[in-house]
This record gives C-alpha cells, sequence and structure tokens, in this order.
C-alpha cells in the first residue's frame, strides 16, 4: 500500500474520500486492525455475551462505502457491528455506552466539504483514543501481523441495526438542560449544515418547547457544510434578523461544535461560550478547580475575563482531544476551542455542540438575559487570523529561517501590550493557520501581511 506510515491526525483518520488513507481497502483493514485491538483490550466482552463495535456516521455520500468496509473488517475478526446510520459524533460516543459497546466509531469529517472524509474511534467510555491504541491500530494496519487471524463458520461477527439511537442522544441531551425548565416563549434559529445534528437538534429544542425556524436539515450527500453551518453562519445571522429570533444555532457536519448569533445578529464564538458558562459556574461554585481549559488559540481576553472573577485558565495544544485528556487528568469539567468544541465534562465525553447549545439556553432563560447581554461579560482583545493552503506539510515551519525571523520580530513588538504571533499547521486539512493577537489593529494587520508573504514565497501558500 502505498499510504504513509502513519495516518492518524489530530481528530482520527480523515483525507480526500476514495483516496488514501480514506479508502475501503484501508477502511476494511482499519476495522480488522480496530476489532483485533478492542478485542484483547477487554477479554470479556463487556454486553458479557460477544464484542460488539457501534458504527455510526455523518450525511457524506462516501459514508455508504466506508461504513460497509469497516464493518467487513470487524466482522471477519469475530466481532459484531452494531449499525446506527447517521448520528452526531457525540452522539455516537454516548450510544457506545449507553449500549456497553467494546468501541464506537464514526465516519466522518466533521466541517470539512462533503468530498472529504474520515475515521474516529472511541473506547468503550465514550472518549476518544490514547495515543498507544491509536497507534496499535495503525501498526496492524501496515504490518500484516494479523493477516493469519480469521474465524470461520459461527466465529464470524453478525452485524444488527439499532433503531433507537437517535432517541437515546436526545434523551441524553435533554438531560443536560435543568429539569422542569422549557424553552417556551423563545424563538430560535437552527442551521443543522445538511449534517448529521439534522434531526436531533431539531427534535431535542422542539421537544423543551420552543418556536423554531430549521434550514440545512436536507441532506443529500453532497451538500453537507455548503455554504451553511458553523463554518458559514452569515446565513444564520441573517435570518436571525429577519425573524426577530432570541438566539441562532448552527453546527457542522458531525455536530461537535456550534457557534452561536445573538438576537441583534452577532456571532457568538467558543471563547464566548466558555466565558459565559465559566463566569456562570464559577460564580456557582460548580468549576471544578476554578478552572477552564482553553486552547491557544483562545483569545487571551477569555483568560484575563477568568482570572479577574477568581478563576484561571490553562491553554493546550488545538483539538479537543488534547483539552479533554488535560480536563480528564487534572480533574477540571468545562473546557473548549474558540472553534465551538465544548465539553462539559458531567453531560459528555467529547465535543457536544447541542448540549453546549442547552447551556447557554439554561444561562438566558435562569439569568433572564438576552444573549447579548450575556455576552457581554468579557472584552475580546483585538486578534486577526489567517488560513492559507498549502501544497504539503513536509516543511518543518521553525527550521525555515525566513519564516521564523518575522514570526520573532512581530513577537518582539506586539509582547510588551499583552499581544502575541501563534504560526501552526492544521492538524485536520492542508493549511497553515496564522493567529496575530494584540492591542492596536493596524500594527497586527502589518505583520500578518508580512508573515503571510514569507509563507507564500517559502511554502507556496495560497489564499
Amino acid at each position: 500500500m502505498s499510504a504513509p506510515k502513519r495516518i492518524f491526525g489530530t481528530d482520527g483518520v480523515r483525507g480526500r474520500a476514495n483516496v488514501e488513507p480514506v479508502t475501503a481497502e484501508t477502511a476494511l483493514k482499519l476495522g480488522r486492525a480496530a476489532a483485533h485491538v478492542f478485542r484483547n483490550l477487554h477479554g470479556t466482552a463487556r454486553n458479557r455475551v460477544r464484542h460488539r463495535i457501534v458504527i455510526g456516521k455523518d450525511t457524506r455520500l462516501s459514508g455508504y462505502m466506508l461504513e460497509n468496509a469497516l464493518s467487513s473488517g470487524v466482522l471477519s475478526m469475530g466481532v459484531d457491528v452494531i449499525f446506527i446510520g447517521p448520528l452526531p459524533t457525540p452522539g455516537v460516543a454516548y450510544v457506545t455506552r449507553s449500549l456497553r459497546a467494546d468501541a464506537g466509531i464514526v465516519i466522518t469529517a466533521s466541517h470539512n466539504p462533503y468530498d472529504d472524509n474520515g475515521i474516529k474511534f472511541f473506547r468503550h467510555d465514550g472518549f476518544k483514543l490514547d495515543d498507544q491504541i491509536e497507534k496499535q491500530i495503525e501498526d496492524l494496519v501496515f504490518s500484516g501481523d494479523i493477516e493469519m487471524v480469521r474465524p470461520t463458520a459461527s466465529q464470524i461477527g453478525k452485524a444488527f441495526r439499532v433503531d433507537d439511537a437517535l432517541g437515546r442522544y436526545v434523551e441524553h441531551a435533554k438531560a443536560s438542560f435543568p429539569r422542569g425548565m422549557t424553552l417556551e416563549g423563545m424563538r430560535i434559529v437552527v442551521d443543522c449544515g445538511h449534517g448529521a445534528a439534522y434531526k436531533s437538534t431539531p427534535e431535542v429544542l422542539q421537544e423543551l418547547g420552543a418556536e423554531m425556524m430549521v434550514f440545512g436539515n436536507q441532506p443529500n450527500g453532497t451538500n453537507i457544510n455548503h455554504e451553511c453551518g458553523s463554518m458559514n453562519p452569515s446565513l444564520l445571522c441573517a435570518k436571525v434578523r429577519e425573524y426577530r429570533a432570541d438566539l441562532g444555532i448552527a453546527h457542522d457536519g458531525d455536530a461537535d461544535r456550534v457557534v452561536l448569533c445573538d438576537e441583534a445578529g452577532r456571532l457568538i464564538d467558543g471563547d464566548d461560550i466558555l466565558a459565559i458558562t465559566g463566569l456562570r459556574m464559577l460564580a456557582e461554585g460548580t468549576l471544578a478547580r476554578k478552572t477552564v481549559v482553553a486552547t491557544v488559540m483562545s483569545n487571551a481576553g477569555l483568560a484575563a475575563a477568568i482570572r479577574a472573577a477568581g478563576g484561571d485558565v490553562v491553554a493546550t495544544q488545538v483539538g479537543d482531544k488534547h483539552v479533554i485528556d488535560l480536563m480528564l487528568a487534572e480533574g477540571y469539567n468545562l473546557g473548549g476551542e474558540q472553534s465551538g468544541h465544548l465539553i462539559f465534562r458531567e453531560h459528555s465525553t467529547t465535543g457536544d455542540g447541542l448540549v453546549a447549545a442547552l447551556q447557554i439556553l439554561s444561562a438566558m432563560k435562569t439569568q433572564g438575559q438576552p444573549l447579548s447581554r450575556l455576552a457581554k461579560c468579557w472584552t475580546r482583545f483585538p486578534q486577526l487570523t489567517v488560513n492559507l493552503r498549502v501544497p504539503s506539510k513536509d516543511r518543518v515551519l521553525e527550521e525555515v529561517g525566513e519564516i521564523m525571523d518575522r514570526v520573532r520580530a512581530a513577537e518582539a513588538e506586539l509582547s510588551p501590550a499583552g499581544g502575541r504571533v501563534l504560526l501552526r499547521y492544521s492538524g485536520t486539512e492542508p493549511k497553515v493557520r496564522l493567529l496575530v493577537e494584540g492591542p492596536d489593529a493596524a500594527v497586527m494587520e502589518k505583520w500578518s501581511r508580512d508573515i503571510c508573504g514569507q509563507l507564500r514565497r517559502h511554502l507556496g501558500a495560497e489564499g
């Protein structure tokens, strides 16, 4: 196989569908390898009968191809498969726990366009895989060490379809909303991004009594994330103003993230949500260790607001996996990313856009304030972000002297005033990401243009 010896990125396996490593052939090998690893992790099946792996997906056309290939690989190793169909990534994690399966797999490329796809794995407890387990699976894909493991006759796995997975997740999400509270009297615009939340989010909000205007809920396999969803929120904000709604909610393709829009049509991102909920939990005494977990991409104003209220913010690398790993290691219960991955540890094991939206709705109802008022609890530092597409990510950024010289020069001017520069490759796309933060917009713009010029010259970056 011509694929590289490393196929797991920051969030599972991801790439262009039907091109290595996101092919039927590699998916089959991943299914076999995962079944072997999870079966050996648990000598006795968690349901005390047979080992089982849950497989869910988002709404991409290529999901059918990968679903069948993965399941064939799992079944060939004597492990049963439970199909649950299109469901948000946090829903797959929850159903994996609920059904006492040995692992869960979700087929999704999250916020990427429809012609990409990916494969994420969950442990039996709904958490993403440890690095060492990923490596075991990866090694087995390439080594061929399990080629001779071939159960036969009655030892071959069976496949089942569970029809109530959506209902299970809906009830789980509703349980994160205060008992006895309703959304009656609230008007909400929902953009499902033609993705995995096209049924679940509208159903939960309807059952809680909200008046809704829903769009992006007619997936056809090729329209996921297309000019809609959390990566394209301009239409959401326009519709909130048009319908005079109290709130707008937009998900990405697998609904593990959310961005909101207040009643005036202004965007509310993950940092806003962390500030609102973090300060509320801090005041209530429910914020574990008085600490919010964010990433290096979060705005410096978030940390300033939490610390001014007597709490703290710790930052991880980009990626909700890094956030949840630190939360588990240190006992924190609130974390997330500016992009809209929010983890409320009491309610979920991974980023959950619906649960995050419900926490904000709960705050609006409890405090009797519109979202615009809640969002004024902190002051955002000026921040400029640029994403440029690169032909490859082979060159180590820190080793390109001309680029790093400009980064260091920018930091020397920005740092004394509390500013910073962050330059990194995307973990899920062929892009380089630049963040410049500081009190002076003109200075930020100057350094952004300068550094981007070097990226274009030395890396062939475009955009």
